[in-house]
């Protein structure tokens, strides 16, 4: 189930050499050669002309929206079932979220149509779970009227939509390499790309805006310091070079645990859309019994992590956080995120470790009915 030690033990040498080495130059700067190698072999590993390493998921996010111009007065659509990192990365540049009511990762284009008006300046669909909206539709949506399409793909390393990955659709994608991602550094993240200009311009606000980009002279922008430390990018370095292999396991692992659940009375796998490749980031549940939200806090209680009884995942128009800002309600988004158990699994987890949790969700289940 798990990878191979070979593999394991090539990677930590590596990564472990490289490690030393920088160490070694103490008390010196240690610069960003491994911060802009990662760069280039991400670029090179998912066919786009450019990549920016930047040191989280949330900060990839607000470094694209602000490299793209977006701020005060301006609007941004963005599905109504996301996290929370999504918003505040919204908010930070002085931007209003927009939701717009999704379910199983779709995104509803009537509420998107009837939401989009000359505020808003860019769409941000959040790939959940590593499921995706109709991606080329809502590519010709945004280019349509002149919208910037950055995608929230943190979930989403190695789902394909049509063939083609999940985060390379739009002007931006924005990725996340915390630990329990596919392609995990401990923290970190990344923003995917064609457009050079915009790659330049979200690198220099990463840096305090002390690098220069089009129209933006060094030290002519504040920016933020959201560099990804050399540690982590020889990490990151590390795991790229075996992401296919940890894809594939992430992928037998959701298959493992779906198929030993899969005749559970009030439990039904959630079938990825047809066009869909997807990553198998973490096994996906309907839950058909009474109080689903109640079921998934036992779940936790009793060793299974998952995204509602954990994280208390909810649609955003209902975190404490946000209540000042007035976010519409999303029904879809509400009663799909309240009776999906959406189950945390990663690198670590063994088969025996998933059978347990697998006879967990099944004893639970059967008692709760």
């Amino acid at each position: 189930m798990n990878p191979t030690t070979s593999t394991v033990a090539a990677m930590r040498a590596t990564a472990l050499g490289r490690m030393t080495e920088l160490l070694d130059r103490s008390p010196d700067p240690v610069g960003d050669e491994h911060a802009r190698a990662f760069e280039a072999e991400l670029a090179d590993r998912f066919g786009t002309a450019h990549a920016v390493a930047l040191s989280s998921g949330t900060a990839a996010l607000h470094a694209a929206l602000a490299a793209y111009g977006i701020g005060d007065g301006d609007e941004v659509l963005v599905s109504g079932a996301c996290v929370v990192m999504t918003l505040v990365a919204i908010r930070l540049t002085g931007a209003m979220p927009v939701l717009v009511d999704s379910a199983n990762g779709e995104l509803d284009f009537d509420d998107l149509a009837a939401k989009t008006n000359p505020r808003t300046k860019a769409v941000l669909p959040v790939h959940l779970a590593g499921r995706c909206a109709d991606l080329a539709r809502l590519t010709a949506y945004c280019a349509d009227r002149g919208l910037r399409l950055i995608e929230d793909a943190c979930q989403a390393q190695g789902t394909r939509y049509d063939g083609r990955w999940a985060g390379t659709f739009g002007d931006a994608g924005c990725f996340s390499a915390k630990d329990g991602k596919l392609l995990w550094s401990g923290e970190g993240g990344y923003i995917l790309t064609d457009d050079g200009g915009f790659a330049a311009r979200a690198r220099s606000f990463a840096t305090h805006g002390f690098l220069p980009a089009p129209g933006q002279p060094a030290g002519s922008r504040l920016g933020h310091n959201y560099r990804m430390p050399e540690p982590v990018a020889i990490i990151a370095r590390g795991n790229l070079a075996r992401f296919d292999e940890l894809l594939a396991l992430r992928r037998r692992q959701t298959r493992h645990l779906l198929d030993a659940v899969a005749h559970v009375p009030g439990l039904t796998p959630i079938q990825p859309d047809a066009r869909l490749d997807w990553n198998g980031y973490a096994p996906l549940l309907r839950v058909e019994l009474e109080r689903p939200r109640e079921f998934c806090a036992r779940l936790a209680e009793q060793g299974v992590a998952n995204s509602v009884g954990t994280y208390g995942l909810t649609t955003a128009d209902r975190l404490p956080s946000l209540q000042n800002l007035g976010l519409s309600a999303c029904p879809a988004a509400r009663a799909d995120l309240d009776t999906t158990l959406a189950v945390v699994v990663h690198e670590g987890h063994t088969e025996a470790r998933l059978d347990e949790m697998a006879r967990i969700i099944t004893e639970e289940a059967r008692q709760w009915r």
